[in-house]
């Protein structure tokens, strides 16, 4: 009997499928939460804000590179409490990721979600230092995604400041 090959063993394939719908998932929840209605459109904004497209097309990229870096990680991972404490820390991520837009959309608490944007920031430096521990490539791929939200963050600022008080 020959052996299948490599990229079918369903030992692999299956952390791509649950990596891919929980990515799926929080890009979905994160949508449902995010209202480009009225309220979004009579903020305040940058000049340097980018166009309301860009950041579809934007989340679009980071949620493949995060699925792939979960997906590497969790394949590199050296001990199953490793592995676990991956799972751990992207749920973590993508929690924190969706609470921000349920802060920021949904509540209409700029301010609140730049707290929050925070401790999201954080999560993800937690990804690429645990990750990074086992897996360079991994943590490289995370890169962008801290990249992403650094400048979101920066973006919340600035409405904060053109904005505020929040009540």
């Amino acid at each position: 009997m020959r052996p299948r090959p490599l990229a079918m063993k369903p030992t692999l394939v299956i952390p791509v499928i649950v990596a891919t719908i929980a990515a799926l998932c929080v890009a979905a929840l994160g949508a449902t939460v995010t209202d480009l209605g009225p309220w979004y459109q009579g903020l305040a904004k940058p000049a340097w804000n980018p166009p309301d497209q860009a950041f579809p097309m934007g989340w679009t990229l980071i949620y493949a590179l995060i699925t792939m870096a979960g997906v590497t990680a969790w394949r590199a991972a050296r001990t199953s409490a490793e592995a676990e404490w991956v799972i751990a820390l992207f749920a973590l991520n993508g929690f924190l990721n969706i609470s921000w837009s349920i802060l920021f959309f949904r509540l209409q608490r700029p301010d609140w979600a730049f707290y929050e944007v925070t401790v999201l920031w954080l999560s993800i430096l937690a990804m690429i230092l645990f990750c990074g521990r086992f897996s360079r490539a991994a943590a490289l791929l995370l890169v962008p995604y801290l990249a992403w939200v650094s400048f979101a963050a920066a973006l919340n600022r600035a409405v904060v400041e053109l904005n505020a008080p929040f009540c």
